[in-house]
């Protein structure tokens, strides 16, 4: 589901369609931030969705968390209703949730695992 919003958004920041280009602009945005910010939002929707690539899901979910906050923080900047918040949090809280129940497989091994995996030299 995820996957699928970040794909969609992106082709909607794009291909300029009018709802996102009016929503970038009331954001005070530049008119050229929403195919940049498409192009990244789109990738990080194919990254989530290509099989392997653990570093690279990484980056998409940082990028994910970036943009929702930053949405949430662009809404509250301009006076927004309360309401518009909503999609963002939810998205948000699923970018989270998306990325804490990811199966043990598709997650890169902690820092700690790695030096206890690495064989180790004993200088004398």
């Amino acid at each position: 589901m995820l996957a699928s919003e970040m794909l969609a958004g992106g082709m909607c920041g794009i291909l300029r369609i009018p709802f996102a280009r009016e929503m970038v602009h009331h954001l005070g945005y530049p008119s050229y931030f929403d195919v940049l910010l498409g192009v990244w939002y789109a990738l990080g929707g194919l990254a989530l969705l290509s099989p392997g690539l653990p570093r690279l899901k990484e980056w998409a979910y940082a990028g994910a968390t970036i943009v929702y906050t930053g949405a949430v923080v662009s809404h509250l900047a301009v006076d927004d209703p309360l309401h518009t918040l909503v999609g963002p949090l939810l998205f948000l809280v699923l970018t989270l949730t998306s990325w804490a129940s990811r199966p043990p497989s598709r997650r890169l091994p902690s820092l700690a695992q790695t030096a206890l995996d690495s064989p180790r030299v004993v200088n004398r």
